[in-house]
Order: C-alpha cells, then structure tokens, then sequence
C-alpha cells in the first residue's frame, strides 16, 4: 500500500501548524498535542454528525448503526490518511440515491462488498495519480447530480414526514403522495413542524444572547428539542432503533449479474470521488478566507482520494456506509477554528463513543424528526444560487438534463446524460458561427461571430463573394478561434480582392488588432499583405497596450530623410494626433517614442477602454489589492497578475522596499500609500513583489557602509539592510524557489528581501490592524524575468518556499 501513496503524503498541510515546534530533545519522539482549536471544532462537527448520519442511514433504508459506523471511519480513517485535513467524511448525503438503490436490489450484506470494491478503485485512481482530473468535470453535471439527488432525498423523506413508508423512487413516491396526505399522521407531522422550525429560526435568534446560543448547532437543537417534546407529551410515533451489535451485519460476498454489480461499484466510487475531491477543493477556499488565516496550501487531491478509499474500504468491512467528504459537517469544522486533522479525528472518536455509551438516548429520538432534518439537507443541495451560475454561463440544459436524468434514472444514468449534453452543447457552440455581410457608407462589412472552423467555409464564401471587385472592405472575426480551412479561405479571398484593386481590413472586434497566425507576424506581414510593424515580433499581443520596440530595425546613420523629416512635421491624423511611425526631427528617440505610445494608445486602446474609464471616473477607485513592486522598467505589474485599469494600486520603488515605521528617513511616501490603501481604499491584499536581476539588491550586497555624505540611492538602500542581515544569519532557514537552491547570493538575496519586507509590513499600525480584524492578507511573489514565471510564497513547517504557479493549480 505504500507504494501508492503520493508524492507529498507526509504531513505537509500548512494549515496544520503555522508554527513548527522545535525539535524534540535527542532520543524522545515528538509529543501529541491538541490544539484547543480543534477540540472545541471536533465537539461541534460531532454534535452535527450524530442525528445526520442516522438521518442519512435511516434514507438509504440501510440499519441506523451503518450511519455510525461511517461516520466513526470517515472522521478517524480519512482523518488520518487524507490529503485534505480541514475536510470531514462520513455518510453522505449524495450518496443516499445510490446506497438505497444498491440496498433495494441487492440487499444490505452486498452493498457493503460494494462498498469495499469502491474503495478499491479508489485506492487504484490514486495510485495512477487521476484526482485532479475529477475536476474537469462540468460543474452543470456536478450541481445537476447533487440537485437531482436532494430532490429524491426530500420527495421520500416527505412519507416518513407524515407518518408513513416512503416507495422506491420518486415517480412513484409523487404517485402515492395523496394517498398519504389523506392518512397523515398528526403526532409525525407535529414533531416535523417542531423539527423544521427550529431548523430554520435558530440561526436567527436575535440580540447577543442569540450569538451565544448560535453556536449550537441548529440540527443537535431541532433534533433534541423534538425528541424532547415527544417524550414530554407522550407522543406513540416510530423511533430510532439501534440492534445490539453482536447482530450487526458485515460485509458479505457480492452475489448478483456482474455487469450490475460492476455499474454499482463504478457509481459508488465516482460519486464519492468527485464529491470528496469537490468538497476538499471548497475546503481550501473557505479554509484560506478565514480571518487570519495566512497562506493556506491547497490539498493533495492524490492523498485525499487514498484516504477516502482506504476509509470505504474499512466502513464497508465493518458494516458502513458508503464514505464522502461532507459540505455540512467541513463547513462546520473550518467556521470552528479547526486548524488540523485532529480535529476530524477527535470527531470520530466521539462518534464511536457516543455509539457505545449513548445508546438508550439516540433510541428516543423520533424517526419523524430525523427525517425532516435529512428532507432539508435534500432540499439545501439544490441551491439557488448553482442554478444562477449555470444560467449565466449558458449551461442550464446541462443542469436540467442531469437533474431529471438522476430523478428518473438513477444517478449513473443521469450523469451519462448530463455528459452527452454537456459534449452537444460544446459541439454547438463551437460549430454555431453567424456570418453577416451589410454596406455602409461605401464600406462593405462582413462579420463572423463565433468560432471559424471549416463547417462555417461555405458561408464564409458566400458572404465575402457578396463583396464587389474593387471595393473597400473590412472583415471583422469575433471568436477566439480560426482553423487552417477558414484561414486559407479567407487569405486565398483576400489576396484575389487586392489583387482587383480592393483594400480589406481584417480585424478582431474584441482586441481592435489585425488577425494574423504566428507565421505572418514572423515574417513581418499582416494578413493583408502589407508589411508588419514589428519584424519579427513574438510578443504582438500586447503592442495595444505599450510602447513596443521589439526588434524594430534601426534606421541607417547615412539614410536620407524622408520628406516630412526634412521639414520637421509630423504626419498627423486631425482625429488621433502624431501616427506612431512618422519621424520628428529634433526629437529624443525617447520623446518619438512617447509620441509613438500616445498615438497608439489614442487610436487603438483608448475605444475599446473609454466605457471603463469613464465607469472609474464616476465611481472612483475600488482596487482590491495594494502591489508594491521594485521600479525595474522589466516588471510590468498588469501583464503579470492579468489586471486592468481600477484593479491594482501599485506603489514602485528602487528595491521593492518597506522601510519599518519609525526608520530614519525623510521620505515617508511608501508609508503613505500603505496607510492610504489600507484605511481609505481598503484594500482586501497587500503584495510585495521582487525579481530576479534586481540591480538594487546587488548594489546592497556591493554595499560598504555608508557615510553621512552617502548619496540618496545609498540612504534608501539602507532600508534593505535588515534584509542583507537575515542573508548573512546563518541560523535563519533560507528561503528556496520551488524546491532548489538559489542561483546565486543576489537571487538569495532577492528571495530574502520579500520575506523580509512583508514583515516591515506588518510592523505598520494600520497593516497590523487589518490583519488583526481579518480584512487583509500579505502575500509574496517573485517573478523570474528570464523565465517570464512567476513564484508564490508559501510559508512552510521549515522552511519559506517560493513555489512555481501554474494554470493546473489555479484552476481550482
């Protein structure tokens, strides 16, 4: 088994231990402590845990004490073995379709073997290190699952609500629902309208005494409260009935149709594994915006799908349910304070107490109330606000189809549709292209929106063949993608129009640039056959937004001027000023290049932005992020954190330097803007950004120290002498870039210089009080110039490690 375990598999979770204790004395191994944190976490997570995973247990039809038994493995197994140690397991909610299905054809002794199968194949996914691909699963099919699942959940808890038996699916649990509400029973019914209610107004108890009393949880509360009423009032209903153990059922071999048995196997470990992996992805976010959280690493997905697995194997053995990470009782642990596995672990413990010692208690409470608190975490998985999503993103039939695929179907054949929606409606899209041709003044227009592939060829052809010879015209493609068949297509039209004395302009209406594809800007020609501007130019895509001189040739020293040089002029267009290229004697190449950036900016920038800005200046600036850089002409700060106008208030000196408060220094502008930003623009982060190459941090390492003449670059540079001292601390751990050493003593230093700084920062009044009331986080970035990369500090047990972004880690 341990030749499965991921790279990574040791308790490298920054969450748990912000601190690292040092090292024990020789000889002794290191103590067991807990954190009061966790203790008080694993205490409200159990008091969650308890009356749903016998709510859970009692919708699968499956015996009360397997909800136990899961929710015991789930919170001591994956605890221990998962990569996701803020995440808690147990019987899932969205595993209760499945599990019944499973328990009504097969029988309960076979639905645990399934069990333990699925656990296998999860072992077996993490082995071949296939988590993060759970992820590439539409989120429409996810939440259409999940919402399908609740309404079956809460359709068949609905007969139990009113007293009675609820059927085997939901077509005809909606058939025999009449029947039952003309024999209701009203002591059920009554202790399901106790249960509901205070499901729904404890949270919003009022006043201080409320905050006090919220801290309950509102499920322990409307469970206790309703068993405590029926006991009161002498209520003759259905309660929990837990059979001794020495009856327990285990596991048995599965016997049944192969293929039966193997879609069931296969089910049961997808729904798990996507609901574990989805949950510990949720758990990372709401773990990292906690107040003062820091830097929280994400979890290992790999890890986490080991641990579920190992945790089915172990609950289906020993008579469980099914094993998921679980939204309610995660919520609950990170909102807890919770801030390592411990506490999930603790958890189990409690459970497994309580099933031993709490037994004649649990045995009072009403089926009745059970049901409704599981009728309402059904109902709770079609959310709102999921369904919101999807609409925006066009995605809604996805949603739908998977919804009442899992409703009708079943949860496998719900998700097989959900995916071939999902593939017809990519397909679609990608080959729904609306291609329109329309003259205005003398300017014939052709406008392709969507994707140009070959099947939209012949439209293409016919509306550009619409286009008299000699005409002027412009083809303007709005889509993010162009095949080799349509390229060719309207290069071969493009060359024939020309040649007949036309002119077109084929332009991209979202970027206001020419299309090209990387072989014309090679080679230095536009689409139109007319000469590119930038020779051979690989970084097109940002000329619109700066002064680009890449391999621009140089004019020859002896090259006659041309005419309007001669006189000193400036070819000029009345509407958008100097055009960038045209030539002004007398002028600095700085000063022609300035020209040459406003001109540019004025005709090609200034429309597609002028909406925006003029959005800003009404409402003012709402940045969300203080970025504090070094004034190295090589970072620029909106191309490597992909912002725009209003998204950055970037403060840029020589060394990306903060000087503590109270530094000898007669230039207090960097503590200006921290307090500016944080106080008055309330930023949310605070980033300080260093770089490789950092001429300053050579200079400070070139250093001598400096005389009370010393120049002004020598007495700010001195504000980087903590920095240079934490360097030269041979006991101070060095920082390292994405696991290796650095390059050399001016990378080290670079490395240094950010952690340092970031700690100048919270030496600052306002910075520490932020940080304090949880409104702002620090981070720190190195961007690596020659390998256009950028690093993220994470803060590990011991060690400060700049690790490598990726798309694959952002994803999430």
């Amino acid at each position: 088994m341990s030749a499965c375990v991921p790279a990574g598999a040791t308790e490298s979770a920054h969450t748990e231990r912000a601190h690292p204790p040092h090292s024990p004395p020789h000889g002794r191994g290191p103590r067991f402590r807990v954190a009061g944190a966790d203790l008080s976490a694993a205490v409200a997570v159990f008091l969650i845990a308890l009356p749903l995973s016998l709510g859970i247990a009692l919708a699968t039809g499956a015996p009360l004490q397997a909800g136990l038994v899961a929710a015991a493995v789930g919170g001591l197994v994956t605890g221990r073995l998962g990569g996701s140690p803020l995440q808690v397991s147990g019987p899932a909610a969205g595993l209760t379709v499945v599990t019944a299905d499973l328990i009504h054809q097969y029988g309960w002794r076979v639905t645990c073997a399934v069990t333990v199968l699925a656990g296998l194949v999860q072992l077996g996914l993490s082995c071949l290190r296939v988590a993060r691909g759970a992820l590439a699963v539409s989120p429409a099919i996810v939440h259409g699952m999940l919402a399908g699942i609740g309404v079956t959940i809460a359709v068949a808890q609905a007969h139990i609500v009113l007293g009675g038996e609820p059927q085997s699916s939901v077509p005809d649990n909606l058939q025999a629902l009449p029947a039952q509400l003309a024999r209701l029973d009203p002591a059920a019914l009554a202790v399901s309208v106790l249960t509901l209610a205070a499901l729904l107004l404890w949270p919003r108890l009022p006043g201080r005494a409320g905050r006090v009393l919220r801290r309950v949880p509102a499920a322990l509360v409307a469970v206790a409260g309703a068993t405590a009423v029926a006991a009161a009032a002498g209520l003759v209903l259905p309660v929990v009935d837990l059979p001794s153990w020495r009856s327990h059922a285990l596991a048995g071999l599965p016997e049944g149709p192969v293929l039966g048995l193997s879609a069931a196997v296969l089910t049961t470990a997808l729904v798990c594994s996507v609901q574990s992996l989805l949950g510990a992805v949720a758990v990372d976010k709401l773990a990292s915006a906690r107040p003062g959280a820091g830097h929280v690493v994400r979890s290992d997905l790999d890890r986490e799908l080991l641990g579920q697995g190992a945790a089915n194997v172990v609950s289906g053995a020993l008579g469980g349910l099914p094993v998921a990470g679980v939204a309610v009782r995660s919520t609950a642990n990170v909102h807890a304070g919770a801030v390592s596995r411990n506490s999930t672990m603790i958890h189990g413990l409690l459970v497994v107490a309580a099933t031993l010692l709490l037994v004649p208690l649990l045995e009072l409470i009403p089926l009745a109330s059970l049901a409704t608190l599981v009728m309402a975490v059904g109902l709770r998985m079609v959310s709102l606000h999921h369904i919101r999503t999807v609409t925006r993103h066009r995605e809604v039939l996805v949603y739908a189809v998977t919804a009442l695929g899992v409703i009708c179907l079943g949860v496998l054949e719900g998700v097989v549709l959900g995916i071939a929606v999902a593939v017809g409606v990519a397909l679609h899209r990608l080959t729904r292209t609306r291609i329109t041709h329309k003259e205005e003044g003398g300017v014939h227009h052709v406008h392709v929106r969507g994707q140009l592939t070959f099947l939209a060829v012949p439209r293409l052809s016919r509306a550009l063949h619409l286009v008299p010879q000699g005409a002027d015209a412009v083809v303007a493609l709005d889509g993010s993608f162009m095949d080799h068949a349509a390229y060719e297509t309207l290069q071969d039209w493009q060359g024939t129009h020309t040649a007949r004395g036309g002119t077109v302009e084929i332009t991209g209406r979202r970027t206001g640039v020419r299309i090209a594809e990387p072989g014309d800007l090679a080679s230095g020609h536009a689409p139109g056959g007319e000469p590119g501007t930038h020779g051979d130019c690989r970084c097109r895509p940002w000329t619109a937004w700066r002064n680009h001189q890449c391999d621009r040739p140089s004019p020859a020293p002896d090259a006659e001027p041309l005419p309007d040089e001669a006189s000193g002029s400036v070819a000029t267009d009345p509407r958008t000023g100097p055009e960038p290229d045209a030539p002004v004697r007398g002028r600095t190449p700085g000063g022609i290049q300035l020209v040459r950036g406003l001109s540019t900016f004025q005709r090609r920038t200034a429309p597609l932005v002028r909406r925006e800005l003029a959005r800003l200046a009404r409402e003012g600036q709402r940045p969300s992020q203080l970025f504090l850089t070094c004034a190295d002409s090589r970072v620029v700060t909106s191309m490597i954190t992909s912002s725009g106008p209003g998204d950055l208030f970037v403060v840029r000196n020589v060394g990306n330097l903060v000087p503590p408060p109270g530094a000898e220094s007669g230039d207090d502008s960097v503590a200006a803007a921290i307090e500016y930003a944080v106080d008055v623009l309330a930023v949310r982060s605070i980033t300080v950004c260093g770089h490789s190459g950092c001429g300053a941090m050579q200079a400070l390492l070139d250093s001598r120290p400096a005389s009370p003449a010393a120049t002004p670059l020598a007495r700010w540079l001195r504000h980087g002498g903590p920095s240079l001292e934490r360097l030269r601390d041979t006991g101070a751990p060095a920082p390292r870039l994405a696991g290796r050493a650095p390059a050399d003593d001016v990378e080290q230093l670079c490395l240094t210089n950010v952690v340092q700084q970031l700690e100048h920062l919270r030496a600052h009044e306002s910075v520490a009080r932020a940080l304090k009331e949880g409104r702002l986080e620090l981070h720190g970035v190195y961007f690596h110039v020659g390998e256009a990369q950028a690093y993220l500090l994470a803060e590990q047990e011991e060690d400060r490690v700049f690790d490598r972004v990726r798309d694959v880690d952002l994803a999430v």
